[in-house]
């Protein structure tokens, strides 16, 4: 067996794998930005420290309106530089702490008796950190700048809590999509190996995309271009229509056929929900001076790629 061999069909699954990967961080940014995934998923935990009655107010505040992020309206604005705030994703935790306290009426206050405290607490909206408020003094905590420590380490575990979710439901989108990208562009990781393995021409497309990437330093192309580098290793939408099916009714045949095209393209949609960075930080490991020698110096070192390989059994 050849090692060098061996090496550069890993290199070639690898770019494959970074471009689909690529593909999905793409597709993936855009539907956050349309949808507001980030900015909705902080929302949810600014309610649970407000309440719905005055999350409103509390966004209008003035240092509330400033990290408003600007962006395009929609898809067709890029043309007409169509811009306008979009929902709050990131909150400085002190910025947070100095706008509950403004709304809370306790920033002008250094010192206040427990019923004025109390009093004060009493015309926060219901909410969580109504409860948390009146926990507190409940405890004897009636010093405005004790209150605020604890209110800060209150929010920054919220503040933490409310990135988790986004990772989580962002996380769970790329699986699925990983998944499509994976069937739409139908890239078998088995019959890919094969080709890759059997196909000289193929290994020296991979590597020669792979010292492309690497030497642009991971640079994300847009989709067109990452589209037209997986069409050099034979991918493309529309791929069912040229697949080569079992020439028999053997159902033994047909299972076998079914099983691995499965097992092929789970393997393909497990590598893909790696991410891009993943694949990328692995074909830099692997363009080693070392590697590159006992490869023929095919992958240069620092070779990145922005390529995607589906499932092919031709060059």
């Amino acid at each position: 067996m050849s090692i060098p061999q061996v090496l550069e069909v890993a290199v070639g699954l690898i770019v494959i794998y970074y471009i689909l990967g690529s593909v999905v961080s793409l597709v993936t940014q855009w539907i956050n930005e349309f949808f507001e995934s980030r900015g909705r998923a902080l929302e949810q935990y600014l309610i649970k420290i407000i309440g719905n009655k005055r999350i409103g107010d509390f966004k209008n505040l003035p240092q509330m309106q400033a990290l408003r992020p600007i962006r395009y309206k929609g898809f067709l604005s890029v043309f007409g530089s169509d811009t306008e705030p979009k929902m709050i994703e990131k909150i400085p935790v002190a910025t947070l702490v100095d706008a509950y306290f403004d709304m809370a009426g306790l920033t002008a206050n250094k010192e206040l008796e427990l019923l004025q405290l109390a009093e004060l607490v009493d015309k926060l909206p219901e909410s969580d950190g109504k409860a948390a408020f009146i926990s507190w003094i409940n405890q004897g905590v009636t010093n405005i700048a004790d209150l605020r420590t604890r209110t800060t380490a209150y929010f920054t575990g919220l503040m933490e809590q409310a990135a988790s979710t986004f990772r989580a439901r962002s996380r769970s989108f790329v699986i699925i999509l990983s998944i499509g990208i994976t069937l739409l562009f139908g890239t078998d990781t088995i019959q890919l190996a094969q080709a890759l393995w059997t196909n000289a021409e193929l290994r020296t497309i991979a590597a020669a995309q792979a010292d492309a990437v690497v030497a642009e330093g991971g640079t994300t192309a847009d989709l067109s271009d990452l589209v037209d580098q997986l069409s050099q290793f034979s991918i493309k939408i529309g791929w069912w229509q040229t697949q080569q099916f079992p020439q028999t009714n053997n159902i033994g045949a047909w299972a076998l056929y079914i099983f691995l095209k499965a097992l092929g393209f789970a393997l393909t949609a497990a590598a893909v929900s790696q991410g891009a960075s993943f694949w990328y930080d692995l074909l830099k490991k692997l363009s080693s001076p070392a590697t590159s020698s006992s490869t023929g110096s095919r992958i240069s070192e620092g070779s990145s790629t922005s390529i995607t390989t589906s499932s092919t059994s031709s060059g």
